[in-house]
């Protein structure tokens, strides 16, 4: 599984950023291996947008899960259409954060009431077009079956 922590360095003994969309790196860590990878944030100096900019960067590099201090209101529509997983209030390193993460020590998600209505109403849409796509995809599969 390959993991996303927002990062003040580019290495395992890093100090996590508390910042989302304004980290110096995201450390992509293969949580198997231990395998790694920094990636310098391409949003860090945005001068808007720099949140949404950053989770469309992770969604491109296909990790599962994004390990932070915080993600914004913007940001975690993004993450989560993009079928990321948030876990928010992360301190220490990057290694003691995968140690934690593949330890279950680590509790995903970040409160609705800090999502303005709109971006929930993004979400609920997108979520909906995801519904149907899959719902598409299921009767494909059926029909490809009928014919075999």
């Amino acid at each position: 599984m390959k993991i996303a922590i927002t990062a003040q360095g580019k290495d395992l003994k890093a100090p996590v950023d508390f910042r989302f969309g304004r980290c110096p790196y995201f450390v992509i860590v293969d949580t198997d291996s231990m395998e790694f990878e920094a990636y310098e944030n391409p949003a860090m100096m945005a001068p808007g947008g720099a949140g949404i900019q950053a989770a469309q960067f992770v969604a491109s590099l296909g990790v599962t899960h994004v390990l932070t201090g915080e993600v914004g209101p913007n940001a975690y529509p993004a993450l989560m259409a993009a079928g990321i997983q948030v876990i928010t209030g992360i301190q220490g390193t990057v290694e003691e954060v995968v140690k934690a993460f593949k330890e279950g020590r680590l509790a995903s998600g970040m409160p609705l009431e800090s999502i303005s209505q709109e971006n929930l109403n993004t979400l609920r849409e997108r979520l909906e077009r995801m519904k149907q796509e899959l719902e598409n995809l299921i009767e494909r599969i059926k029909h490809l079956e009928e014919k075999k």
